[in-house]
Order: C-alpha cells, then structure tokens, then sequence
C-alpha cells in the first residue's frame, strides 16, 4: 500500500523505549535514529490526540532491565493522563498480563503504531497479538531496532541488527504495513 493511502493510527504503542536498551555502551545499534523516530512518532501522536501507551519491561533480577535500576526507567518523557499511558509488563507480549487491551478497546481504537526494542522479542509478540486481535498494525521499518545476533559455531556467522530487525518484522506475514518509514506515519483520532 502506498504511504498516502495508509490509514490513520489511532493509537502509537512504544515499546521497552528503556535507558539499559538506548543509551549508553549497551544500546542497541543507531539507538540514535531509533529514538529520534520514536520522539517523532510521539509527537505527533500527542498533537493527533491519539492513544499513547509506553509498555515498560520488568527485567529479572540482574537484568540490565531490573525493576527500580536506572536500565529499567524509560528513556522519553511520558504524560500520563486520559490519553497516554504506561503500561509495566512481565513478559515479550505487552497484551500479555498487561492492561493494554482494556485501553485500546475502550478508546475505540482500530488501528496502531509500534515502534521500540526488541525488534524480534517484544515488538514482534506485541505486533503478534495485535494483529490477532483484528487491529491494523503499522510497523515502521526504521523505527524497532535490536542487537546483532551472535554467531553459533558450525551454523552461521553473527547476523547484523538490521537483518534480525527485518526478519522480524517480514515474520509477521503480508498483514502489518512494514516497509513504511515512520515518516510517512498518519494519526488520527
């Protein structure tokens, strides 16, 4: 579908958008470019007056990602109220154990926006249920982001971020828009 005639989203999920996983030496690679679409998918969901929600992960023990740690708070300021939500989750799936759901049902939404981190963990699972839901899924192409995936001796070299990235998104089948840019990202109320 060409961008033009992508429908509005009602409604923008920021995943995991965490410091552990966006700055610093452990940040996912071009974190970046990665926060400055996310920062301008916010922006102008916010000026749309569309639902936001910024699903939280709550990482083990340990994890860069640990409940209270400074990994673990969310790296965009956030503005809850009516419109705009954080969710903490505990598992990949932010509809999983989540209130997320209840929220875009009873916002009347039909039609979302991901972007975040992990490209092929929680955006995928989040995507996953969405798209099982019934809900349009726009999947900006440069706007998830992950970490190159380790090389496993005898079956295949390291595979960089962006590949891990677009097979992720490619693994969600012919019904998200994925080969958008975020850019190019409507919203509507």
């Amino acid at each position: 579908m060409p961008a033009q005639d992508l429908p509005g989203a009602d409604a923008l999920i920021l995943v995991d958008l965490q410091t552990a996983f966006v700055s610093g030496d452990n940040a996912v690679p071009n974190a970046s470019q990665l926060l400055d679409r996310a920062t301008d998918l916010l922006d102008r969901a916010r000026a749309a007056d569309a639902v936001v929600v910024h699903l939280q992960n709550d990482g083990p023990p340990g994890a860069d990602d640990e409940i209270g740690t400074p990994g673990w708070e969310l790296y965009l300021p956030t503005k809850p109220g009516p419109r705009e939500h954080v969710i903490r989750k505990p598992r990949d799936d932010g509809f999983d154990a989540t209130s997320l759901g209840k929220i875009l049902v009873s916002a009347g939404v039909r039609s979302l926006a991901l972007c975040g981190v992990m490209s092929e963990m929680c955006v995928h699972a989040t995507a996953r249920t969405a798209l099982a839901r019934g809900y349009h899924v726009v999947l900006p192409h440069d706007a998830h982001g992950t970490y190159d995936a380790p090389a496993v001796p005898g079956v295949s070299e390291s595979i960089p971020a962006h590949t891990v990235s677009r097979v992720a998104a490619w693994s969600l089948g012919d019904q998200p828009d994925i080969t958008h840019p975020a850019a190019t990202v409507a919203f509507a109320r």
